[in-house]
């Protein structure tokens, strides 16, 4: 899971990223705000951490920004502005939450879990909560993991909902442009790079052999499949 980190104190920044990759995150690191505006249509990140005293553009309007372009991707402010009018102004702009500096490793990581599985549930629609099973791997979209016996693996939001696709029509090709729409959205098509590029990080996690698939099947110019097994 990809997690935009807009932060110009270096430590800070650091820090942050050091917490969240321990974690299982992929951390993308930005020192100002229109370095993150960049970093994200770029990234495409699965979760925003935004300071507010940021030079060049403040975090309110990185935030202000994404919102206008009608962006769902979950935002946690983090900042030293501890003020009521601080927390209701982040809150009123759309982010999902406010953490006040200095924070708790253990906050941090617990409040960006409880805000994705929110906003799972309030926007992500084509999920269910429901887990399912593909091969011996068993999907938990509620938590954004995986299980295969005691080996626990963190997924992101765009994987949980290929994976559920790919499961809901086990034993059809789903083509791309399909998988666009559901994991994407409409209003923001990545090229089909994107699409490869994410199938191929998946796979190093799920499958026993990410270059024999059996979860994730290329169907070569079309899409991809599940097949269950027989």
């Amino acid at each position: 899971m990809k997690v935009l980190i807009a932060e110009d104190d270096l430590h800070t920044r650091n820090g942050l990223a050091a917490i969240l990759a321990a974690e299982g995150y992929e951390p993308i690191l930005a020192a100002d705000g229109q370095a993150a505006l960049w970093l994200f249509e770029q990234q495409r990140p699965d979760f925003v951490c935004l300071d507010i005293m940021m030079p060049g553009r403040s975090g309110y309007e990185v935030c202000r920004q994404l919102r206008r372009a009608n962006e769902s991707v979950p935002i946690i402010f983090i900042s030293a502005k501890s003020e009521e009018i601080d927390k209701v102004l982040g809150l009123e702009l759309g982010a999902d939450d406010f953490i006040v500096k200095p924070f708790g490793v253990n906050e941090v990581v617990a409040r960006i879990r409880a805000v994705t599985r929110r906003c799972l549930q309030q926007r992500g629609g084509a999920t269910t909560g429901t887990s399912f099973r593909m091969d011996d791997l068993q999907v938990l979209p509620a938590e954004l993991r995986a299980r295969r016996e005691e080996q626990a693996i963190e997924l992101s939001l765009r994987e949980v909902k290929l994976l559920e696709l790919l499961w809901r029509h086990k034993g059809q090709v789903v083509d791309r442009g399909r998988i666009f729409d559901h994991c994407w959205g409409l209003q923001h098509v990545p090229n089909s790079r994107t699409l490869d590029q994410t199938v191929s990080q998946l796979r190093k996690r799920i499958e026993r052999d990410p270059k024999a698939p059996r979860i994730v099947q290329t169907v070569h110019g079309v899409g991809y499949r599940y097949e269950e097994p027989r």
